[in-house]
C-alpha cells in the first residue's frame, strides 16, 4: 500500500462488534463544547458530530448552543474509553 492511501470499507459487510462491549460512552450535553477532539482518536471510527436536539439545547450553555454534539454509533463502539480520556472538558463518561 502506498503512503497516504485511503482504504474504503463496505459498511454493509463490516461486522457489528458493539454488542459485546462491557461499557459504553455517554455524553453530557451540558458539558460538551462541540470541539470534536474525540473524533480522530476513536479506533473504530464510530464517533460523529451532529446537531443538538431541542432537549440538549436547553441543557447547553449559551456560548455552545450553536456547536454540534458528539454522537456514537453503538453498533461499532467497543467501549474502549479513549473518547472519555481525551475529552478536554470530561463531557464523555463510560457507563455499564
Amino acid at each position: 500500500m502506498e503512503e497516504g492511501a485511503v482504504i474504503k470499507n463496505d459498511m454493509e459487510k463490516a461486522p457489528r462488534t458493539g454488542d459485546w462491549r462491557y461499557m459504553h460512552p455517554e455524553v453530557d450535553a451540558s458539558k460538551c463544547i462541540g470541539c470534536s477532539t474525540c473524533v480522530p482518536f476513536c479506533p473504530d471510527a464510530c464517533i460523529e458530530m451532529r446537531k443538538r436536539t431541542a432537549e440538549e439545547t436547553e441543557k447547553t450553555p449559551e456560548n455552545f448552543k450553536e456547536k454540534e454534539i458528539v454522537d456514537f454509533d453503538y453498533d461499532f463502539c467497543k467501549g474502549c474509553g479513549v473518547c472519555a480520556s481525551v475529552c478536554p472538558v470530561k463531557a464523555i463518561t463510560m457507563r455499564k
